[in-house]
């Protein structure tokens, strides 16, 4: 079974949680690659699609998309959270 929004959002958290805990100052994350993580399968546009708006919702100040890219397997962004202060998401 394809991924949900809600379990992109959890394992999201879960990268961020962690490497926060870890003391890094941010994290950089590609959407194809959380996409993986989840075990996406990479044709899958509209997958694909809801990975990239759960990783622009969760953005918050600080944060910044580094690059994005549109191509025919849709759209891939790679968005550095700054984890300084709280994330209380």
């Amino acid at each position: 079974m394809p991924p949900t929004a809600w379990e992109f959002r959890n394992r999201l958290m879960a990268i961020l949680n962690g490497a926060k805990h870890s003391g890094k100052p941010y994290v950089d994350l590609v959407s194809g690659n959380l996409y993986a993580q989840m075990g996406g399968e990479p044709k899958s546009k509209p997958r694909m699609s809801i990975c990239y708006d759960i990783m622009t919702r969760m953005m918050r100040p600080g944060d910044l998309v580094l690059n994005e890219s549109r191509n025919s397997n849709g759209t891939t962004i790679l968005i550095r959270y700054s984890l300084k202060g709280t994330r209380d998401n």
